[in-house]
């Protein structure tokens, strides 16, 4: 079996602070570092689990966007193990919604015979947590989210999720799959310098719209960003004054006819 994984290349966590452009067109790169999103770096890591448990053949991974990406995934992701990368980029999906984007890599985890496909439970940029459930339905695929357990058993699978309040939920299913992965799935590995630099020598596959059978219209957004900004500054906290029934009372109507939450 084949395991697909799909991989974003998004800001570091760790970034102190990420603002708009002056302008509203998008955010400011200046001084972020980028890195292989976390929860998708759970999903390469597993992926090479299972490869190294004999349950998997071979990893290949996939990402949707630009030549900028490829060399944070591959220090970051092909360095892990993976054998290659498939990397869709084209003109047409500058403004790719979440559908464009799951449609792009249906298109191209289907020229392939895979067996599982892995993504993290969510991106850490938009955290739309979208395209894994729509690339599941354009596959005709089950999908299970969430995954803090994953046990593959031929051609089965055993996936466990955390649905919280301290609720697990067991879903037992046959492969092929797409399975969102969660934190506590798999302890996330980090690549070593010689890693890194065998990397480099790895494939990368490029693929335009054209290449995967589709077209501008097929990608064409239904959902667009038109603006960002930051959030209006948090106004002053207000003191109330009195005994504890006047404040009391104070804050009841504040609640009700300033925050109208009553």
């Amino acid at each position: 079996m084949k395991i697909a994984v799909c991989a974003k290349v998004a800001p570091d966590t760790a970034t102190p602070r990420i603002t708009a452009k002056g302008d509203g067109s998008g955010i400011d790169t200046t001084g972020i570092k980028f890195v292989v999103s976390p929860y998708d770096l759970f999903a390469v890591t597993e992926g090479i689990v299972l490869k190294e448990q004999g349950k998997a053949s071979a990893v290949h991974l996939f990402t949707v966007g630009g030549d900028s990406d490829v060399t944070v995934l591959r220090g970051g992701a092909l360095a892990l193990g993976a054998e290659d990368l498939t990397l869709v980029d084209d003109p047409a999906l500058a403004e790719a919604d979440s559908l464009a984007v799951a449609r792009s890599l249906a298109a191209a985890i289907g020229q392939g015979e895979f067996g599982l496909v892995l993504c993290g439970k969510q991106a850490v940029d938009h955290d739309n947590v979208q395209v894994p459930a729509m690339l599941a339905e354009l596959l005709g695929w089950p999908h299970v989210s969430l995954v803090d357990d994953l046990v593959i058993d031929g051609d089965g699978f055993t996936a466990t999720r955390n649905v919280g309040g301290g609720v697990a939920e067991v879903v037992k299913g046959t492969l092929p799959a797409v399975v969102t992965c969660d934190k506590g799935l798999v302890e996330p590995r980090y690549a070593k310098l010689p890693d890194i630099m065998k990397a480099k020598q790895k494939k990368v596959h490029k693929k335009t719209l054209g290449d995967l059978g589709l077209s501008a219209a097929d990608v064409a957004p239904a959902a667009t960003y038109t603006a960002y900004g930051e959030p209006p500054p948090r106004p002053k906290g207000r003191m109330l004054e009195g005994d504890v029934a006047g404040m009391v009372d104070q804050l009841v109507d504040a609640l009700r006819n300033e925050a109208k939450v009553l």
